[in-house]
């Protein structure tokens, strides 16, 4: 991981309603479109995680990039 990420994006979870697809979430914590990847992480030697969404529904997606259940929010957001 480079020095100095993942940058923390928010200190609260997005919660998004989603239809069924493959989504990217950023780990870096650099992309302007949270909690998704949008090339931002060129800047670092961090890559997006690919998810595959199964069922229509809220999902919570960390936006602190601390979660250990990644990409979805376990609450380390509560710990920083």
């Amino acid at each position: 991981m480079s020095e100095g990420f993942p940058k923390v994006a928010a200190e609260q979870p997005a919660v998004l309603d989603l239809e069924p697809g493959s989504y990217f979430w950023c780990t870096c914590g650099l992309s302007a479109k949270q909690p998704f990847c949008d090339g931002a992480h060129k800047a670092c030697d961090m890559r997006p995680l690919k998810v595959e969404i199964q069922g229509a529904g809220k999902k919570a997606f960390c936006q602190c990039k601390h979660t250990k259940t990644a990409p979805f929010c376990d609450g380390s957001h509560c710990d920083l």
